[in-house]
């Protein structure tokens, strides 16, 4: 894993995700790609923590899970 793929901070617009990661790197997602989170309120989105030894994101509220490491 790169060290520099964990996760620093999550931004949302009306249509995409940002995540910003530690090594200055910002990943824009159109939030199309994930119904959970495209169909959460404002509050819900804000509720986000860092996950899976910081490589992950997870909203409980609705109990969604990312990560910053490439499937395979």
């Amino acid at each position: 894993m790169n060290p520099g793929q964990r996760v620093k901070s999550v931004q949302f617009t009306a249509n995409s995700l940002s995540v910003d990661l530690v090594d200055g790197s910002t990943v824009t997602v159109p939030l199309a790609r994930f119904p959970r989170l495209l169909n959460a309120n404002p509050s819900q989105l804000a509720n986000w923590q860092i996950s899976g030894g910081g490589y992950g994101i997870h909203w409980p509220e609705i109990d969604e899970d990312l990560s910053t490491q490439p499937q395979q």
